[in-house]
């Protein structure tokens, strides 16, 4: 584990943590616009709140950005249906989380190791209120989330459009790994429930 992402993992001040969540608020929201501006772009202007500047303390940014990302997600699911909005917010929001997680791996110094990949996750989850475990039932990987702050604000269908944000991060920290969500507190869960395999060449 390099220096970077260890004092990372021990110590993260509240204005790194702002940062953090005005880049990656910035870089999702942009994203969802582009699909918005290449199928609907007569309504994006007017999904656009001036409330979406994040500001205050963190909990008031991640509900900010989390309602822009609602809006965008229901704008698209009313102009494309929702067969079409899904996949392609989700292909979106996959390439946004790539590009997170190989910036993060590159600032941090991350390693290939499974230990890096899940100190570096914890790291991310933390600037978006978000805290899992890993459980290894027979070989297979787990990742539970027990505690999500974005859960209480996002519809069940933005929290599986931006999802795939969180499988891109994985993919971008170690091309080798990837996530896919089998379940989630929006829809009714207890708790999300995430399956960490291996990338088959």
């Amino acid at each position: 584990m390099s220096i970077r992402l260890r004092i990372a993992s021990l110590w993260l001040p509240d204005f790194i943590l702002k940062k953090n969540l005005d880049i990656v608020a910035k870089n999702t929201i942009e994203g969802l616009d582009n699909v918005l501006k290449e199928y609907a772009s007569e309504k994006l202007e007017e999904i656009i709140s001036k409330d979406e500047v994040l500001k205050g303390k963190i909990e008031e940014r991640r509900s900010i950005m989390a309602n822009a990302h609602n809006r965008r997600v229901k704008t698209l699911i009313r102009e494309l249906g929702y067969g079409d909005a899904i996949e392609f917010g989700r292909r979106a929001m996959f390439k946004v989380g790539y590009q997170l997680g190989k910036d993060a791996r590159r600032r941090l110094g991350i390693g290939n190791s499974f230990q890096d990949l899940e100190s570096a996750a914890k790291i991310m989850y933390k600037i978006l209120g978000i805290e899992f475990k890993i459980e290894n039932k027979d070989g297979n990987i787990i990742m539970v989330v027990n505690r999500c702050a974005l859960s209480k604000y996002y519809s069940p269908e933005a929290c599986m459009v931006l999802s795939a944000a969180d499988e891109g991060v994985v993919r971008g920290l170690n091309e080798k790994m990837s996530i896919r969500f089998k379940e989630r507190i929006t829809e009714g869960a207890s708790e999300c429930r995430a399956c960490i395999n291996e990338v088959k060449s």
